[in-house]
């Protein structure tokens, strides 16, 4: 298939494109800058120039593909509603651009938090919740299929981890650095789900050449690390004591290491041929990489 890849210069699109293409696929990668299209070209795709905000671009590259897998998503979390509404906006331009053509489209969301339990696929966010406007999406992306779509939803779990990594973890150690002490959020039993690049590119081209439409996946090998064994990791490698500090010290991500947020990849795995394979949270911290 001829595949269109939004955010392919990303952390989770550089593991994506050489995926599909080591598979057979053809990738048109959408690039918004001279740095990511050189990427894209790199990685042995084409390049479509264009960002979330152009329309015209995601709809010329949808029709002009077998199918999209939609990675981008802007990270700004001072304006995440407006981000929310880019990529609503993004999602029913290429929804409309693949109508009637039975084409896939994969999106992708997050893993939600269940108090008490450990979150399924099934599971959405709370109404109100950070979750819920990414949720809205997917919903709208998956309600395609009465409209000759095959959409699917891939969701993340908070760290999608390998080496290149700059997320939550590569922010956990500089935080680690910048204060001389590896801190946690509370007890440190807030669990923490996790899932390798590779594994996780690996679910993308499956979602997208196999699973029917209206399958909601979970990206996630490490069902939930407590956050205390990663920030004793953290201080372990860079030789800082580990302790509880306020959440406020981590900025908002403090909010997110405050709550308990496991999730299984179960129901996933008995749908698909997949499972991780890569090494864990805790095991890919430990090659160093992280530090260097």
């Amino acid at each position: 298939m001829r595949v269109f890849v939004t955010g392919a210069s990303g952390w989770v699109g550089s593991a994506v494109v050489p995926e599909l293409i080591g598979a057979g696929h053809e990738v048109l990668g959408l690039a918004r800058s001279d740095k990511s299209a050189a990427a894209i070209t790199a990685a042995g795709a084409e390049v479509l120039r264009g960002d979330l905000d152009d329309l015209d671009a995601l709809k010329a590259g949808a029709t002009d593909c077998d199918a999209v897998i939609h990675l981008a998503f802007i990270h700004d979390f001072s304006r995440f509603d407006a981000s929310v509404q880019t990529d609503a906006r993004a999602i029913e331009t290429l929804a409309a651009a693949l109508e009637g053509s039975g084409k896939p489209l994969v999106v992708t969301g997050g893993t939600t938090a269940v108090p008490g339990r450990v979150a399924t696929e099934h599971d959405t966010s709370a109404p109100g919740s950070p979750g819920a406007g990414r949720d809205a999406n997917a919903k709208a992306a998956l309600d395609s299929a009465t409209r000759g779509v095959r959409p699917s939803v891939v969701r993340l779990p908070r760290t999608v981890h390998g080496e290149g990594d700059g997320g939550f973890i590569a922010q956990l150690v500089t935080a680690a650095r910048e204060k001389g002490v590896s801190g946690y959020v509370g007890d440190g039993t807030s669990r923490w789900p996790a899932v390798h690049v590779r594994d996780t590119a690996r679910l993308y081209r499956l979602a997208l050449e196999q699973v029917p439409a209206g399958s909601v996946l979970h990206a996630v090998g490490d069902e939930g690390v407590p956050v205390r064994e990663i920030a004793e990791t953290i201080g372990r490698h860079l030789g800082l004591p580990t302790a509880s500090v306020p959440a406020e010290d981590f900025g908002f991500l403090g909010r997110i290491l405050a709550v308990d947020q496991p999730a299984s990849s179960a129901l996933t795995r008995e749908l698909l041929d997949w499972r991780p394979s890569e090494p864990g949270l805790v095991e890919d911290l430990d090659k160093g990489h992280y530090f260097r």
